[in-house]
């Protein structure tokens, strides 16, 4: 056998026979090894399913399995994808757009390695010496003890006395945090009132139910005096008593205080889990401050005073990245020199990507979802491992365009290295990289789940598929613009980066705020404007959903279809919810049953009581325009916008709601279809749908475009419209150049990113930012739409 042509070398290819993950059917393809190949189509086409839930799924559970039986108990189960064969994967690693846990103990240094490196720095170079390199973690307290111990010794029992300390860099007023909380007490209750007179504000606290009954007999203090005219002691025991158990008219109860009883209740909880009126409490009462003894920095003083060079850790991680990255290069010290040159490479790959504007004490919770996802990427970029397949899903997120020329000469060095790079992604900047595109469609959802186009980029823009006909889109700048009716002021505005910013934010039109990357943008609208009264915010936080919840539960569309069904029958309405009294008995209704079997993959097969419709037999005989309820959640909802809008089945409070659901594009969707099987850019839509009800003068809206189609973006556009036209004001914070082209008004930030930006270098229409090309964004919005 000649040397050229070796066995080894005719494995180039990944193939991949009848996939049929979520909604592809029977897709076949063949993907070239050590190149960038890019998938695109519609959002719902399935571009996710081929890319995650198939290739990179079956390379994640064949890497387990080389594992022994007892470590694959301790990892999550893979279940093999629904597939005929696939043949040639590599070891796939996968840098996904879902934010790193916004556990308040995370920041990016701790989540990216640079804290753990610095933590050992600290503790070799830093003078005074003040221990290990846990002395510098605020994740760790000093603790000390010492007791006796039994020691058994050559069938002796024995006793010694043993002591033992840690010295964490913990503070220990706030526990690491660097915020602590502080309850406005003249929000739990009016002082001025009794008791008996209502004086308590909190919900839910009346006089009237069991609260009433605990406070009038605990006999610690009279429920008809003022609370002002209380004891210290009085209200102490009204304010902080601890739990103590009470008699009351003979049942044993268990008294405590207000504030131990709304922490365990309220504040335990997740904010954004509360009900509305008790989140709204929870935010009146309890204000966070910045801890006074650490400063915020987290550590406790003794870990802030050992320095190296007059720095110390609480200083690096307050620094910008890149000014941090400039620092570590000024130190020579041979003893730790391989250490100082894995930061190095870990702060410059920080700087590379375009995130040198952020500081290691930044909390990774308040990352952005593309900020997230390129600090994952850190990791990756000075990996030695090659032939491995890199899966990214839309790595330009949250990108402003001059960024994502880096972005993508990032993903040819990957290339370069010899790995096989998959990236699903919308931008035709990205998919012009590419070496081969994979096109799925034609539509979304049912009518997706097939492939359209495979081949170069040439052959995409000349093919008639929905991506290659709208590649070579480009908006042009609208002829007129709407006036303004009004102004938000903002003045002052310090947040992050911000310089004193004073800016008048046009009410009445769409109004679309810019800049690169870390230039303020979210810091000016998120922190500027309370979203009090009248404001409507659409962030990018993902939405929360078990696989039980669906978009009829998420938007409320159930319940008005419960009781339409309710009343069609002439039964209670809780008969019609899966999750309630309506549900399968055998499978408790959530349609499958899922078998465990320990570090197997687990089973789910579908319930054969309810063949998978979820609801009880009985319940099924109860119909509604002629469809029983498991029918109804089956509809797409532009069948389900037809089925309420009309006959027998008419009602106007679920056919608003699908109205919305269909405005944002999402029509193709049926309403029963869990949550967790859709795509970031449903689930952004799904949220803007639900939103758009809210009673709301001024909707902000967080890059609207991500995980959107350049076919879908037109359709948003239309909704923005709509919205301006019935009235609101819109604003946007946006990348998308056809966004802005098609503002009314433009504020531009910049010029840079981190302390670089924070300032206003641009107000005005778009055509007079084309005009001017004052800015990076005026340059690349001139580029786009060819002026």
């Amino acid at each position: 056998m000649s040397e050229a042509s070796h066995a080894a070398d005719s494995h180039d290819l990944i193939r991949v026979h009848g996939a049929r993950e979520n909604n592809l059917k029977d897709v076949s393809i063949e993907i070239p090894k050590r190149r960038l190949t890019v998938f695109t189509g519609v959002s719902g086409s399935g571009k996710s399913s081929l890319v995650f839930s198939t290739i990179a799924a079956e390379s994640q559970r064949l890497i387990n399995e080389t594992y022994s039986a007892f470590i694959q108990g301790f990892m999550p189960t893979l279940s093999r994808p629904d597939v005929d064969v696939l043949d040639g994967l590599t070891t796939a690693i996968i840098v996904d757009q879902q934010r790193i846990g916004s556990d308040p103990r995370s920041t990016v240094g701790t989540a990216t390695d640079a804290n753990a490196m610095l933590r050992i720095l600290f503790s070799r170079l830093g003078q005074p010496h003040v221990g290990s390199p846990q002395a510098f973690s605020f994740n760790v307290a000093s603790i000390s003890g010492a007791g006796a111990v039994t020691v058994e010794r050559a069938g002796q029992t024995t006793k010694e006395r043993r002591s033992f300390s840690i010295t964490g860099g913990m503070c220990s007023r706030c526990e690491g945090r660097g915020a602590v909380n502080d309850i406005d007490l003249t929000e739990l209750y009016d002082d001025t009132k009794s008791l008996n007179e209502g004086a308590l504000k909190i919900p839910g606290y009346s006089m009237d139910g069991w609260f009433g009954r605990i406070f009038a007999g605990c006999g610690f203090f009279d429920p008809d005096k003022p609370i002002n005219k209380f004891t210290k002691k009085q209200l102490h025991d009204l304010v902080y008593k601890e739990p103590t158990k009470i008699k009351v008219e003979g049942i044993n109860l268990t008294y405590e205080g207000l504030i131990p009883r709304i922490q365990k209740s309220m504040l335990s909880k997740d904010v954004d889990s509360l009900q509305p009126h008790i989140r709204a409490f929870v935010e009146r009462a309890v204000t966070f401050t910045t801890c006074p003894e650490c400063g915020g920095t987290r550590l406790s003083e003794l870990a802030r005073s050992s320095k190296i060079k007059g720095i110390s850790i609480a200083d690096a991680c307050s620094m910008q990245i890149s000014d941090l990255a400039g620092w570590i290069r000024g130190l020579d010290e041979p003893s730790v020199a391989p250490l100082l040159a894995a930061l190095r490479q870990t702060l410059d790959s920080f700087v590379e990507i375009g995130l040198g504007y952020l500081a290691l004490e930044r909390p990774s919770g308040t990352l952005s979802g593309g900020e997230a996802q390129r600090v994952k990427m850190i990791r990756h970029l000075g990996s030695s491992l090659t032939d491995v397949t890199y899966v990214f899903d839309e790595p330009t997120i949250g990108l402003h365009p001059h960024d994502i020329q880096r972005m993508n000469d990032l993903l040819l060095r990957l290339r370069d290295k010899g790995n096989t790079v998959l990236v699903v992604e919308h931008k035709p900047e990205t998919i012009s990289i590419a070496d081969h595109v994979v096109d799925l469609g034609p539509g979304a959802g049912a009518a997706g789940g097939t492939v359209c186009f495979e081949g170069t980029v040439e052959g995409l823009r000349g093919s008639g598929t929905i991506t290659g006909r709208h590649f070579g889109d480009r908006t042009s700048l609208k002829k007129t613009v709407r006036t303004a009716t009004g102004a938000l002021q903002i003045r002052g505005a310090t947040t992050h980066n911000l310089r004193a910013v004073d800016v008048d934010v046009p009410l009445g039109v769409l109004c679309v705020v810019t800049g690169v990357a870390g230039s303020g943008k979210s810091s000016l609208i998120h922190g500027s404007i309370p979203a009090g009264a009248g404001v409507v915010s659409i962030d990018q936080s993902p939405i929360r959903g078990s696989r039980r919840s669906n978009p009829a539960t998420y938007t409320g569309l159930l319940e008005p279809i419960r009781k339409a069904f309710a009343k069609a029958n002439g039964v209670k309405p809780a008969l019609f919810s899966a999750n309630s009294e309506g549900a399968c008995p055998t499978c408790n209704g959530a349609g499958v049953i899922y078998t465990d079997l320990a570090m197997m993959a687990g089973v789910a097969t579908t319930c054969e009581e309810c063949e998978g419709k979820r609801f009880g037999a009985a319940v099924l005989e109860y119909h509604l325009g002629g469809r029983d309820i498991s029918e109804v959640l089956a509809m797409p909802v532009t069948e389900a916008e037809a089925f309420f809008g009309a006959g027998e089945a008419r009602t106007p409070a679920a056919h608003t709601i699908l109205d919305r659901l269909a405005d944002v594009g999402l029509g193709y969707l049926t309403i029963g279809q869990p949550l967790t099987t859709l795509s970031g850019g449903e689930r952004q839509r799904l949220k803007l749908a639900t939103h758009m009800g809210d009673k709301g003068g001024v909707y902000i809206l967080d890059e609207p475009t991500t995980g959107l189609h350049l076919a879908d973006v037109e359709q948003l556009l239309g909704l923005l419209d709509r919205l301006v036209d019935a009235g609101k004001s819109v604003i946007v914070v946006e990348h998308h150049q056809a966004v802005m082209a098609h503002a009314d008004w433009i504020i531009d930030l910049g010029p840079g990113a981190g302390h670089d930006g924070g300032r206003i270098v641009f107000e005005g229409t778009p055509a007079d930012l084309v005009a001017a090309r004052s800015t990076l964004t005026g340059e690349h919005l001139a580029d786009y739409v060819g002026a």
